[in-house]
């Protein structure tokens, strides 16, 4: 009897320390996942502030798509490009990132400067045409039925998605700090998803906004009410002007960021590091906001950088590059940036 019970207190003692064990490792695991979990919604975020200026810039772009289509088929074409973002994101785009980082790492510093001056490209394009008093119309749309021109709008909108998503999946991944795949892998599908609704919701209550101002301003009981209602639908175009401002600032200094630390990367770092000594000569000159001064300073600075950066890209892109394209049946408009923004 006495040795069933010495059996059975050996085997309480086992179970006593593998519950231990387990409990030891439910704590590492719980810590660890807390910790994958941190650097996953840390480097996520990092990524998403970094492509800041590409999300402006996608937000300004995407409401022109439904412009002069039925009011009742803006959301639904929104949804639609929603979706389309969504694929080039998580289905073409996050996967090639993922291998090029993997087997071929060298290769995403260039392609990341090549991002960069599209932005710098396009911000440029933009300063121009508003210059110059030019406009990116819908000439070639008439004639078109509803339908069709629906279509047309949508697969375009796709196509300029792809080029702003794989500029945005490029810049998030460079600043993903994670040492797995598994967790580059989720962390972009968390920026890919999260931008991707932070900026279709946006353009969806941008495009409803005038609707329901005229709503309220038509059925609101109160004085007040119908005040409002009036006042959004009077806002709006100031608030679309004002989204295109800084989308276009914003690509600018995004941009050309990415092309000043990127020549660094190559050993060139003359503007880097004018910038760098520009910007803390002034920060130190105003001490009580030193950090703001400087960063506010770098960022235009940056800008400048890319606004010079898109001047000069524009004769080569207008001279060379779409005569080329059209050549090789490529595609390409009269004029630039038709076919994008």
């Amino acid at each position: 009897m006495s040795g069933l019970l010495a059996l059975l207190d050996d085997v309480a003692a086992i179970a006593k320390a593998a519950a231990a064990q387990i409990d030891d490792i439910a704590a590492q695991s719980a810590k660890v996942g807390a910790k994958v979990a941190g650097t996953v919604l840390d480097d996520a975020a990092k990524a998403g502030a970094k492509s800041a200026g590409v999300v402006i810039d996608d937000a300004a772009v995407t409401p022109k798509y439904v412009h002069g289509l039925p009011a009742a088929r803006e959301l639904p074409i929104v949804m639609r490009i929603a979706r389309g973002s969504f694929f080039n994101k998580l289905v073409i785009l996050l996967p090639i990132a993922l291998l090029l980082n993997a087997f071929a790492p060298f290769l995403l510093p260039p392609l990341l400067m090549l991002g960069g001056a599209y932005l710098c490209f396009e911000g440029a394009e933009k300063i121009l045409h508003a210059v110059k008093g030019g406009s990116h119309g819908h000439s070639e749309d008439h004639g078109l039925d509803a339908a069709s021109l629906e279509e047309k709008r949508v697969a375009g909108a796709v196509k300029t998605d792809f080029i702003l998503s794989a500029e945005i999946m490029t810049i998030a991944l460079s600043a993903i700090e994670a040492d797995s795949i598994w967790i580059e892998g989720l962390v972009l599908a968390m920026v890919a998803v999260g931008i991707t609704v932070l900026i279709y919701g946006s353009v969806a209550i941008l495009v409803k906004a005038d609707d329901v101002g005229l709503k309220l301003a038509e059925v609101g009981r109160l004085s007040a009410t119908r005040a409002f209602g009036r006042g959004i639908v009077k806002a709006m175009p100031s608030v679309m002007t004002a989204i295109s401002v800084i989308g276009t600032a914003a690509m600018l200094w995004v941009g050309g960021s990415i092309i000043v630390h990127g020549l660094e990367a190559f050993q060139i770092g003359i503007p880097g590091h004018q910038i760098h000594d520009i910007a803390h000569a002034a920060g130190a000159a105003l001490p009580a906001m030193e950090g703001a001064v400087t960063w506010f300073v770098t960022a235009f600075l940056d800008g400048v950088f890319g606004l010079a950066i898109g001047l000069a890209l524009i004769p080569v892109v207008s001279g060379v590059l779409l005569p080329l394209a059209r050549a090789l049946g490529l595609g390409g408009k009269g004029e630039t940036g038709e076919d994008g923004h």
